[in-house]
């Protein structure tokens, strides 16, 4: 029977991170999770790492230093998918202020040390390029700083991190049966197949995000004092509305905000609601009245309007905030704890979260459980970029610039993707390529076999939703046809190179 110092529930960004620093500090550790990583909340954001402008209106000022000291950390440690991006936030008289936003965005500018994003200014939206998208109306605004992230993505190089130190990764695998017996968690898994394994650990770590109540109740049988408000927030994907880089913050008369966002080149990502949720969080759905409500918001600023039959892409996720008691689901705190049981082998439970600080939540998990391990490591995530993140200077247009001049034979958008999804791991992706033939097949538009067999060996993906949706976004436009003739190739070929397996990385016994 294997036996680990640390067991991880839940493979999304808090799981994965978890497992990533506890593994690089010498622990042996598995990462277990129910779907794909990344499958649920963690690849159903916004896409953003950001400081969170709007929670200083709840002065949640901790919270939001906090975000803006990992917003620059997370873009030296994954300039290849975590990369700048301004925003623009019209204004007209119905709204906040402008002296309330001048003085939130100063706040904003100064809350933490800021290196690598510009500060805030405001803008004449009559002369800027953002201006053109807009009604007449909103003649001024203003410009701050944020990033932008492949979210999915980070969950996937996390444990990919935690693997390469030795952690065991186990996807599309369940807890189903937990007890506690001499001082350790004996803890029965089953996968996809229905097979069954017993493993032990020392402490176990509840990580499972929506779940992370059913998960106490139903399989641990341990109560707790903290709660989860589960609220859904749902996004939808136009065709491009604009040819400028900037994003937009929309103020809206609800009192909340969306965002319109450039995404993936051709289109506009546009978020989110904020709705509070009962039921299975893997059931969750967007609904009409959530698209009629972000198109309407939208309208209110875009000079040509949007509607619901010009939605190409939509989803929903469930986000388990902290319950906080707040009244409405847009002001619940977006902050965490986590709550250690001692009664017997540890239990840690996280409760809340957002994707920005990820990395810090994992690093306070640790300073908690290391001393109950005996370990004396300390914390050393803070410097240490995720694969494919060792950039020079963390400046991503030099190193595509470098991988255009290397690779002349590839096609110059796939080179492109290549390097802002991989980052130095092209290079283990594109070994003994140097022509386009080389890169074998092209089952969907854009995905070669090369690529393929790498997503399959290296980054957990099983099937064709795996990588069509979280490992890049070339669902965006491929047919059902198409997604069903890569299952097929899939199905064919990708026996023996699943390195997301129960088998495959069994290095903590």
């Amino acid at each position: 029977m294997a036996a680990y110092d640390l067991f991880v529930v839940g493979g999304g960004i808090n799981g994965a991170g978890i497992a990533r620093d506890a593994a690089g500090r010498g622990l042996s550790v598995m990462l277990c999770e129910q779907d794909d990583l990344a499958a649920h909340t963690s690849s159903a954001s916004t896409k953003l790492i950001h400081g969170g402008l709007r929670y200083l209106e709840y002065r949640e000022f901790g919270l939001v230093r906090k975000a803006l000291q990992e917003r620059e950390i997370l873009l030296r440690a994954a300039p290849h998918i975590i990369c700048p991006m301004r925003f623009v936030m019209p204004h007209d008289e119905g709204q906040r202020p402008a002296w309330m936003i001048r003085a939130g965005l100063f706040l904003y500018d100064h809350l933490a040390v800021r290196e690598r994003l510009p500060g805030s200014c405001g803008v004449d939206l009559r002369k800027h390029p953002a201006g053109a998208a807009l009604k007449p109306a909103f003649a001024r605004g203003f410009e701050y700083s944020d990033a932008w992230v492949q979210d999915a993505r980070l969950v996937v190089l996390n444990a990919m991190a935690a693997r390469e130190h030795g952690a065991r990764v186990a996807t599309r695998t369940t807890l189903v049966e937990a007890k506690r017996e001499e001082g350790a968690w004996l803890l029965t898994l089953q996968d996809q197949h229905g097979r069954r394994e017993t493993v032990a650990a020392r402490v176990l770590v509840n990580a499972a995000g929506p779940w992370v109540e059913r998960l106490l109740q139903r399989v641990l049988r341990v109560g707790s004092e903290k709660t989860v408000r589960l609220v859904k927030g749902s996004h939808i994907v136009l065709r491009r509305r604009f040819e400028h880089p900037y994003a937009y913050l929309f103020q809206n008369p609800d009192r909340r905000i969306i965002f319109a966002i450039p995404f993936e080149h051709d289109y506009t990502l546009v978020g989110t609601t904020d709705l509070d949720y009962q039921g299975d969080p893997a059931d969750v759905a967007i609904e009409p009245d959530e698209v009629g409500y972000l198109c309407r918001m939208a309208n209110r600023y875009f000079r040509d309007p949007v509607g619901p039959e010009e939605v190409v892409w939509q989803f929903s996720g469930v986000r388990p905030l902290l319950d906080d008691d707040a009244g409405e689901a847009a002001s619940v705190t977006r902050d965490y704890a986590l709550e250690l049981d001692k009664a017997g082998a540890p239990l840690l439970s996280v409760f809340g979260g957002k994707l920005t600080t990820y990395r810090k939540l994992a690093e306070e998990v640790l300073e908690h459980v290391a001393p109950l391990l005996g370990s004396a490591a300390g914390s050393w995530t803070e410097h240490v970029p995720l694969p494919g993140g060792d950039l020079p200077d963390a400046d991503i247009e030099a190193f595509v610039r470098r991988q255009l001049e290397r690779r002349p034979s590839l096609a110059p958008a796939l080179v492109e993707r290549y390097a802002r999804s991989y980052g130095s791991r092209m290079d283990a992706l594109l070994a003994g390529v140097e022509t386009m033939a080389d890169l074998g097949g092209e089952i969907v538009s854009g995905l070669f076999e090369t690529e393929l067999r790498y997503l399959l060996s290296e980054e957990f993906a099983r099937t064709a939703e795996d990588i069509l949706w979280r490992r890049n976004k070339l669902g965006l436009g491929q047919s059902s046809e198409a997604a069903a003739a890569l299952q097929r190739w899939i199905d064919l070929h990708g026996e023996g190179l699943g390195a997301g397996s129960t088998a495959a990385y069994d290095r903590g016994s």
